[in-house]
């Protein structure tokens, strides 16, 4: 039996597909959303801080104006898919049985639309006062 020989250079290998195809795509956005959440955590920290001591109107005001709302989804959205992308790495890297790999990432996908769900309907409740 001879062996097969490859005349492709490593790098033409290896350019941009991992074991599932979609390592580097992965890769980059985890990066990305983690600038995002850079500025949207400091702004998600300053309207936090600043509704410390006031009482539930206050509250409901501040949260539901248009501006806090959109920064408020948008902290949501990025985290949330951040997270999604992030267990699902950590899962296709660290579980090999493919039974468990395919509930814990039905699991987590699952998890993570309710809890963004859960959370952008609750700034939309503020926001629209429905």
């Amino acid at each position: 039996m001879s062996a097969q020989r490859s005349y492709k250079t490593a790098a033409r290998r290896v350019r941009g597909l991992g074991a599932a195809h979609t390592g580097t795509g992965d890769f980059i956005v985890l990066r990305v959303t983690g600038i995002a959440l850079l500025f949207l955590s400091c702004a998600f920290v300053v309207i936090a801080t600043s509704l410390i001591g006031r009482n539930h109107a206050a509250t409901v005001q501040i949260l539901g104006s248009p501006l806090v709302a959109v920064l408020m989804l948008l902290f949501i959205g990025v985290t949330i898919y951040h997270m999604w992308i992030g267990m699902q790495e950590i899962i296709i890297d660290y579980v090999h049985e493919e039974g468990s790999k395919f509930l814990l990432l039905l699991g987590n996908a699952f998890f993570c639309v309710a809890i963004g769900v859960a959370c952008a309907f609750a700034i939309l409740k503020l926001s629209f006062g429905v």
